[in-house]
């Protein structure tokens, strides 16, 4: 049973909303280097055919701080700026009318500093995420604690949020993201016990797809059915277009949004009678492009065939060498397996065109 969603303050970033009861969004990050405007657009428009809502880039030096200006006129999604240690490249990042800074106050140096950003940023209504890392925790909180415990990290983050707090700055986002699942968990419980600051979700140095999806959806899974949580981002080792796709596919499991296709298939085994993999391989690649919310079943074979392609918007169920196609709980049509393929294609297009 999942538990009700905590009440969070609400943060814009742009014109996308994070906690407060808004609904759970999806974040990425771009790989490129931000100085080369030209494959960083490239990436954010991939990005944005995927379903991201807000996505992040590393600014590095002055040279992609000044590029800022140029992708946000070209964007149509919010941009957040990564920046540590540099506040002058926060300051930049702020006139270039970034969304959102993700910053640590504790690196950014001396107090007159951070006011500095601070009374940029809350000029221009602008929020601030503090990214806490289990890999790049205070060397006063690891003397303290000896590694990066749960608590080390919620300590971290409340040393952050303090500085902000005492500047009457409270446009804030945290972030709690270690690489072991068990820790990130409970740094996340932890916190939620102390503030209600809007929460990024994530897992972090997961690795790559297979794993790192595998990992992130038990860490961001579990703490969504715990009810927090706010948005969150999928860190992969690889094409960041993954990310996004992965994190739908997290929410849509637990029924928290509603994005593309649902592709339920079997998980095959000897009953079956039809090359069930190769079809689902051709029916996955088909969907990958489509948004609309629907459901698609290819089963392979009569025992849980029929019951779960009646239940898909489309569907099919296998026999010996042949296939039953349905539409809305209804059968279409029988087809030979060479068909089942394009039949099945043809039903989905109908259904789209409503």
């Amino acid at each position: 049973m999942f538990t009700a969603r905590d009440k969070t303050r609400k943060v814009y970033v742009g014109k996308v909303p994070i906690g407060g009861g808004a609904r759970i969004s999806v974040q990425s990050m771009c790989s490129t280097d931000t100085r080369d405007v030209k494959s960083t657009l490239r990436q954010i428009k991939r990005l944005e055919r995927a379903g991201c809502e807000i996505v992040r880039l590393a600014v590095l030096d002055r040279k992609a701080a000044e590029a800022l200006s140029i992708i946000k006129n070209v964007a149509k999604i919010p941009l957040v700026a990564d920046i540590h240690f540099d506040y002058r490249l926060a300051l930049m990042a702020l006139d270039s009318g970034v969304d959102k800074l993700r910053i640590n106050p504790g690196t950014i140096g001396a107090l007159w500093k951070v006011k500095k950003v601070v009374k940029s940023a809350r000029e221009r209504k602008i929020p601030i995420r503090i990214g806490v890392n289990a890999a790049s925790l205070p060397k006063s909180v690891l003397n303290k604690y000896g590694k990066a415990t749960p608590i080390a990290m919620v300590e971290a983050a409340l040393e952050q949020v303090k500085i902000l707090e005492d500047m009457d700055y409270q446009e804030i986002v945290i972030s709690l993201k270690a690489s072991d699942v068990p820790t990130t968990i409970e740094a996340y419980k932890l916190f939620s016990e102390k503030r209600n600051y809007p929460l990024h979700l994530g897992v972090t140095e997961v690795g790559t797809v297979r794993i790192g999806s595998i990992k992130s959806a038990v860490g961001i899974g579990a703490l969504l059915s715990l009810g927090i949580g706010d948005t969150i981002r999928v860190s992969l080792t690889g094409d960041p277009v993954e990310e996004v796709r992965v994190g739908y596919e997290i929410l849509k499991s637990l029924n928290l949004r509603e994005y593309g296709p649902t592709l339920i298939s079997c998980p095959t085994c000897g009953r079956m009678e039809i090359d069930l993999l190769t079809i689902v391989k051709q029916v996955e690649k088909k969907l990958i492009r489509i948004k609309e919310p629907i459901k698609v079943a290819v089963m392979g074979c009569v025992v849980n065939g029929p019951g779960e392609a009646k239940e898909a918007d489309v569907g099919v169920a296998g026999g010996r060498g042949i296939g039953l196609i349905f539409r809305k709980g209804k059968i279409i049509k029988k087809v030979k397996e060479k068909d089942i393929f394009k039949s099945l294609m043809r039903e989905l297009e109908e259904f789209l065109k409503g």
